[in-house]
């Protein structure tokens, strides 16, 4: 049952990272002005995206717990797993950023400029290379 449990896990963090990944894409292009024209389409695409990484997010926890639930050892004696667990809490702050962003969008009240989307973008993958680390490697 843990394999099943840990191979569900993976899926949808997987679905969670393609959203992280994607959705601060769509506000580069956004924020271009270039791309006038297709801001009402980038809303809408916005929106579904946010919905489908909001449930990989929740799936991703609810069977994360599942596997803690067998490993509560993880909690006390490895500092590998709370490392993991910082970089998960700031992803779900980063998870609610784009949620505040999404919506500054939608009210046409953006502010910043497609570069700083690009630096905003760069976050989620630090975050999966050292959750990655932590999780395979286990160095503490």
């Amino acid at each position: 049952m843990y394999l099943w449990l840990k191979a569900i896990h993976v899926i949808f963090m997987v679905t969670w990272f393609a959203g992280l990944f994607y959705l601060p894409r769509l506000f580069i292009y956004h924020a271009m002005d270039e791309n006038n024209a297709s801001f009402d389409l980038f809303k809408v695409m916005e929106k579904r995206l946010f919905g489908i990484m909001t449930i990989g997010a929740a799936v991703t926890v609810f069977f994360g717990v599942g596997l803690l639930s067998m490993n509560w050892g993880y909690l006390v004696t490895s500092g590998w797993f709370m490392l993991k667990l910082v970089f998960i809490a700031a992803l779900f702050g980063y998870h609610y950023w784009c949620y505040r962003i999404m919506l500054e969008f939608r009210e046409g009240r953006n502010q910043r400029s497609h570069v700083w989307y690009r630096w905003f973008n760069e976050a989620p993958a630090v975050a999966l290379i050292v959750i990655v680390i932590m999780v395979v490697v286990k160095p503490f």
